[in-house]
């Protein structure tokens, strides 16, 4: 089924490709591979598995009940290809195939193959003006300061809508959309009562620029159906949450369970900040506040903060130095009056490329340990941009990371629920937990496409017995994490 479906695909992506010549389209196509191998050794720190949900119920599995396999061959392929018009209309396809040797694409013999569309998106101009409308899966990040690389609401791809209009030319934009992330059942719903089965997103930016200072006031706005597959579908690139975890509070899942709402309304605002007047000295940080669920039961209401600075001198060819810190909210002692962290839907969050955080690691699968940017307050520095042999870059990244979550909420909701999804080791930290982090990643220039890449990192983490169990934590003592990536990145 999957070979007649590559099949269809490929003899359809020829036609495309005729008809544009027809119709005296152009077409581009770029595109990269990356092969690597990782060698990962106590993931979660105890290199067993986290715990997942495994149904809407919800049930879920518990933790340490599988060995993790420390070494992965990983190869990624990714072609995108635009079809353009003119230089108002285009339509862009990306495809991808993502797979570990030996596993699915890449097993012998090739049985099986697994190709994704990670984009598809019609983009074009209002006839007579600059405002650009994209529809599509397409990305849809929220305004972040570069310096931490993502947000930490959401920073990933939707099928949305988005409209960006110059308001002021060079000095005002504004950036607004619509975007669907589930919807359950589709057409119709499984019986003759509808239900909410629907996570939408509407969005807003104002990107405002002068000299020496970019700020980018922003808005969301998300509205979450109670029977959408929050439970089932991940919202981490390393599967290390799901949707639920990040809208729900703590209380929802203690009697009566779940949301009272048949659909609950979430919403962030902040603004990010780039200052540049002091140039080679660049500041950045970004303020958030978050809330959802607020009509539902106290106990299943969540909000908080996300604050985040730093600031790099880029003046020196041999370096850059970079220092930065962040602080947000955590969960109070009870679980009765909601939760004390900021909601978040998809986050991409991570400052210094640091393998604690899932953010932009260029060796993508199997690159980090999938820490929670909420609850949690850190510090750190990176020397970026490493260079004293010509063509080699290098990055060393330190960190810091202490957990503002009281050990009393997560030790209730354990011994409610046991090892559970919700709260997981090393991911969501107490205010007597802490994680240290080193990375020290390479990268050398082989030719001008194609780079040789390695990525290193080490942790090691202090955790509450009497949160998360003796067995947890005693296998957390038995070693520190360690992570060792190296391969090879071609783009064309």
């Amino acid at each position: 089924m999957k070979k007649t479906l590559i099949s269809t695909l490929t003899a359809l992506f020829v036609l495309a490709m005729v008809g544009a010549a027809w119709a005296a389209t152009e077409v581009k196509m770029v595109g990269d591979a990356l092969v690597y191998g990782s060698y990962f050794a106590n993931r979660n720190f105890t290199g067993w598995n986290a715990p997942a949900w495994t149904s809407t119920t919800p049930t879920w599995s518990k933790a340490g009940k599988k060995t993790e396999e420390t070494f992965e061959i990983w190869e990624r392929f990714r072609l995108r290809t635009d079809f353009v018009a003119n230089e108002a209309v285009k339509f862009r396809l990306e495809m991808k195939v993502e797979d570990t040797w030996g596993h699915g694409t890449f097993t012998a013999a090739n049985p099986e193959v697994s190709l994704m569309i990670y984009g598809a998106y019609l983009q074009f101009k209002l006839p007579g003006t600059e405002v650009e409308v994209s529809a599509g899966l397409q990305n849809v990040a929220l305004p972040q300061s570069k310096l931490f690389y993502g947000s930490p609401v959401f920073g990933d791809r939707m099928a949305a809508l988005v409209v960006e209009a110059p308001l002021i030319d060079k000095t005002l934009k504004l950036m607004a959309g619509f975007g669907r992330l589930i919807d359950t059942n589709r057409t119709y719903d499984t019986t003759t009562t509808q239900v909410a089965d629907e996570l939408d997103a509407y969005f807003l930016a104002l990107p405002i620029t002068v000299e020496g200072l970019k700020a980018t006031p922003w808005a969301t706005v998300a509205v979450a159906g109670k029977d959408a597959n929050l439970f089932t579908l991940k919202s981490s690139q390393q599967n290390s949450s799901f949707y639920a975890d990040n809208l729900t509070s703590a209380g929802t899942y203690a009697t009566p369970a779940l949301w009272k709402n048949a659909q609950n309304a979430f919403w962030w605002a902040g603004s990010a900040f780039e200052v540049t007047a002091l140039d080679p000295v660049k500041f950045y940080g970004d303020v958030i506040y978050g809330a959802g669920a607020l009509s539902d039961r106290t106990k299943s209401r969540r909000s908080g903060w996300f604050i985040d600075a730093g600031v790099e001198y880029t003046g020196w060819d041999l370096l850059t130095p970079q220092v930065y810190g962040w602080w947000s909210t955590g969960e109070d002692k009870s679980t009765r009056n909601g939760s004390e962290r900021m909601p978040m839907i998809r986050p991409n969050w991570g400052p210094g490329s640091s393998f604690l955080f899932d953010d932009n690691q260029e060796l993508v699968k199997n690159s980090n340990m999938g820490m929670s940017p909420v609850g949690s307050w850190g510090l750190g520095a990176t020397l970026d941009n490493i260079s004293f042999i010509d063509k080699l870059r290098h990055r060393l990244t330190f960190l810091f990371v202490h957990g503002n979550n009281a050990a009393r909420a997560i030790r209730d909701l354990n011994t409610l629920m046991g090892s559970n999804p919700y709260f997981q080791m090393g991911r969501d930290l107490t205010v007597n937990e802490h994680v240290f982090g080193v990375n020290f990643d390479n990268k050398y220039m082989i030719y001008e496409n194609l780079a040789a890449i390695v990525e290193t990192g080490w942790a090691h983490g202090e955790f509450q017995q009497s949160v998360w169990g003796h067995r947890l934590v005693n296998q957390s003592r038995s070693g520190d994490t360690w992570k060792v990536s190296f391969g090879l990145s071609y783009k064309f």
